[in-house]
């Protein structure tokens, strides 16, 4: 049997925290529970999850579908499509069977990249790899999940390039489902007709476009993504905001540039397996920031309290706070008008 082995290439940087990572999770289960009914997705289809963020990760090995169970998404710090290409290619090296004169190798592998973001680290060798020896025997399909992705980037390594436009529940929805049914038809084309190019559903009732990449895109910076960590329990946290779009009527026209989201609670460890040390201190002032969450790990009034040393941790109803990253004890004061700075996550 010759294999049709599906690569999803993931990000899980910083800004897909909340929703976006849950909307992920939940349409990678809807995708392989719709594929183990297909007999013909049944018969070709394996299926493997790389994540990455700073750094690139295998969540789960190319795996037949009947046994593939989607993992648990982490997240982690940055956004480095070069380094995650490499592990790609790296995989694709040591998991494709090719054809040789005795037996036929795997069909043409799919490989489905999503990100939200533009890359955080140097691609430029990455690239070069990747054009010179896997483009052309493998279908990319990149999908930019926002408008915050340099699509022009992504098509120097891609000739399919769409772009989802909205990342509400329903629009996530009938995405994956255009995903699904892709994978499909591309299984139904290996099987009868021994076509392994990527055949695309139609992308009718979507807000799903094919992105010109040889026209220049604007990147707006979308999210604002802090790392704090739990005084109570020194659990880590993340805290996200979107920016907000004024309207004629908002006469506050120099304060909170970004609106809470929310904050979420992550796995440290994880978190820090998955990220690069930091190359600069990007900051954000805390003028530019609306709304102040509960601490999500125990629950403390205040979830965005900025320490000396430029890092966030939570205050509750104690006179007096320790910094749970420098150690740094006192109580607590107002920013004053001119703010102050924070350290803002990798990307």
């Amino acid at each position: 049997m010759r294999r049709l082995p599906i690569y999803f290439l993931v990000d899980i940087s910083e800004s897909m925290v909340g929703e976006p990572i849950e909307q992920v999770q939940k349409g990678m289960r809807t995708i392989i529970q719709e594929l183990r009914v297909d007999p013909y997705a049944l018969e070709t289809a394996f299926v493997s999850i790389i994540g990455f963020a700073g750094k690139a990760t295998t969540l789960s090995p190319l795996t037949e579908l009947y046994k593939f169970y989607p993992p648990v998404f982490p997240i982690g710090g940055g956004t480095s499509l070069g380094a995650a290409l490499d592990y790609l290619m790296n995989e694709l090296d040591s998991s494709i069977q090719k054809t040789t004169m005795e037996v036929k190798g795997d069909w043409k592998p799919i490989i489905f990249l999503f990100t939200d973001g533009t890359p955080t680290d140097d691609y430029s060798s990455a690239f070069a790899r990747w054009n010179n020896k896997y483009k052309h025997s493998c279908n990319l399909v990149a999908i930019s999940i926002g408008d915050n992705v340099n699509t022009q980037v992504l098509g120097q390594i891609s000739d399919n390039v769409l772009r989802l436009n909205d990342t509400d529940e329903e629009s996530f929805s009938r995405f994956f489902k255009w995903v699904t049914a892709s994978i499909k038809a591309t299984s139904v084309s290996v099987t009868d007709f021994s076509n392994d190019e990527v055949q695309l559903a139609p992308t009718t009732g979507i807000n799903l476009e094919k992105v010109d990449t040889s026209k220049p895109c604007m990147i707006d910076e979308n999210f604002v993504v802090l790392l704090g960590k739990c005084q109570t329990t020194k659990q880590n946290y993340l805290v996200k905001y979107a920016k907000r779009i004024k309207d004629g009527h908002d006469s506050d026209k120099t304060h909170g540039i970004f609106k809470l989201v929310g904050a979420y609670p992550i796995d440290g460890e994880k978190y820090s397996q998955l990220s690069v040390p930091r190359s600069s201190n990007r900051s954000i002032n805390s003028r530019e920031m609306i709304g102040v969450p509960a601490c999500p790990c125990c629950g403390n009034q205040l979830g965005v309290v900025i320490c000396e040393c430029g890092n966030i941790f939570c205050v509750g109803e104690d006179g007096r706070s320790s910094c749970p990253w420098c150690g740094l004890e006192g109580t607590l004061d107002s920013t004053g008008e001119a703010g102050v700075d924070v350290n803002r996550g990798r990307g």
